[in-house]
């Protein structure tokens, strides 16, 4: 069974605002019965405040009257975790540490996926559509030491999602894009 995020405040808010039983909220919460009544008798999770299911979309308010009303019942979530943290899903962070690796992912899917867009690239690994000009036209400040690398490995982005660009980058009349080899390598040829 899937649990509740942060089950302990869960857990806390539960024993303040519903009449459940402590077993059906230790059944919910993933914790022991006894654990819950010390919660209640104010001996457990002195600090926590407690975190409403309801507010957070994991229970609704019918689904506690239910409970409430049937002992035996078990409550159910509204909404899985992984749901609930998929929903938030704006610009994110990337460490300092990694940013350096930014330049190296671009000249990558520039070298072995020639087909997605600027754009695109931009929502994979989160860089500006600048920075991948210069990367393309071999200006960019770090050029001499940029090495194409997979930005999957590098942690930039996850293989589904670049997976999924790369299929909706494909032209719609069926036609394969083959990766030119020597892109971006100079030919000794005078």
């Amino acid at each position: 069974m899937t649990l509740p995020l942060m089950p302990k405040a869960t857990a806390v808010w539960l024993v303040e605002n519903t009449g459940l039983s402590f077993e059906q909220i230790a059944d919910f919460c993933g914790m022991h019965s006894l654990e819950v009544q010390a919660i209640a008798d104010g001996e457990v999770a002195v600090g926590i405040s407690g975190l409403d299911p309801i507010a957070n979309g994991q229970l609704t308010a019918e689904e506690i009257a239910r409970c409430e009303k049937d002992d035996g019942a078990s409550l159910r979530l509204s909404v899985s975790p992984e749901q609930a943290r998929q929903k938030a899903k704006n610009a994110r962070y990337t460490p300092v540490s990694k940013r350096q690796d930014k330049p190296d992912a671009i000249a990558w899917l520039i070298k072995h996926h020639p087909s997605l867009s600027d754009t695109q690239i931009c929502r994979l690994i989160g860089t500006t559509k600048e920075t991948i000009a210069k990367v393309r036209d071999r200006s960019h400040w770090n050029a001499v030491n940029i090495k194409p690398r997979n930005p999957v490995t590098l942690g930039l982005c996850n293989e589904p999602d670049l997976e999924k660009m790369v299929i909706l980058s494909r032209p719609r009349g069926g036609a394969i894009v083959e990766p030119d080899i020597n892109a971006g390598e100079e030919t000794g040829e005078a």
